[in-house]
């Protein structure tokens, strides 16, 4: 698997996945993979509901990925107006938090989103698995009912990612998997990463049936912390 070592991948999985008790649940118990935004601002992501998310903020229940100490509600970060497919538009206003001990602020992108991104994590992965499987631009496009230049981008930044993308997702679902299955390959990396992202979350689903309801896409999301489409890879 390249340079990465599978050494990395796994403490990477438990950073991911696993609460106190290592049995997540649901989503909502996955904190997700911290990655700087600004200076002393970490992106985090976390669960959809914001309820859940203020409960847990209130409970000490989600820690500081730089320190361990737990993080508390502090304001909020600017609205985001997110497109989608049933719903047109959907409106975000992460949470922020800052740590009881470090002092670190974050921002807390729920897994529907990606950072720096107006359409939904589901709406991009489509388009993705659109184009592992032969799609054309314009088609992928037209069929979303977004602009080519829009869909141009996200595939190219997936492509420039898509090696550092197979491996990681291979190496969760050889770790997660109770038998897994490593997607063959096809001859081209980005079907293949694509196609990692999906096994990853069917391994997932299979040993932990909670997360079977959970889109593919809001779960890489979760792993590479909002920024599967950022410009530079920090996860």
């Amino acid at each position: 698997m390249g340079e990465i070592s599978c050494d990395r991948e796994r403490r990477h999985l438990a950073d991911v996945l696993f609460t106190r008790t290592a049995l997540p649940v649901s989503l909502g118990e996955l904190s997700g993979r911290a990655v700087v935004a600004s200076w002393r601002t970490l992106l985090l992501t976390v669960e959809v509901g914001p309820s859940r998310v203020e409960r847990r903020l209130a409970a000490g229940g989600i820690r500081c990925p730089t320190c361990g100490g737990a993080l508390s509600p502090w304001g909020w970060a600017r609205s985001r107006m997110l497109r989608g497919f049933v719903v047109a538009v959907l409106r975000v206003r992460p949470r922020r938090a800052v740590c009881r001990h470090c002092q670190v602020t974050h921002v807390l992108l729920p897994v529907t989103a990606l950072s720096r991104r107006a359409d939904l994590a589901e709406v991009i992965g489509a388009a993705l698995a659109a184009k592992a499987i032969g799609g054309g631009l314009r088609a992928i496009a037209a069929g979303l009912g977004r602009h080519a230049d829009t869909v141009r981008g996200w595939l190219r930044r997936f492509t420039a990612h898509a090696d550092r993308v197979r491996v990681l997702f291979t190496v969760l679902l050889v770790d997660t998997g109770p038998d897994p299955q490593v997607p063959a390959e096809s001859g081209s990396l980005f079907a293949d990463a694509v196609a990692a992202v999906l096994g990853c979350r069917e391994a997932m689903a299979s040993r932990w049936p909670g997360l079977g309801m959970v889109p593919p896409w809001q779960i890489a999301s979760a792993i590479t912390g909002g920024r599967l489409l950022a410009p530079a890879v920090t996860w």
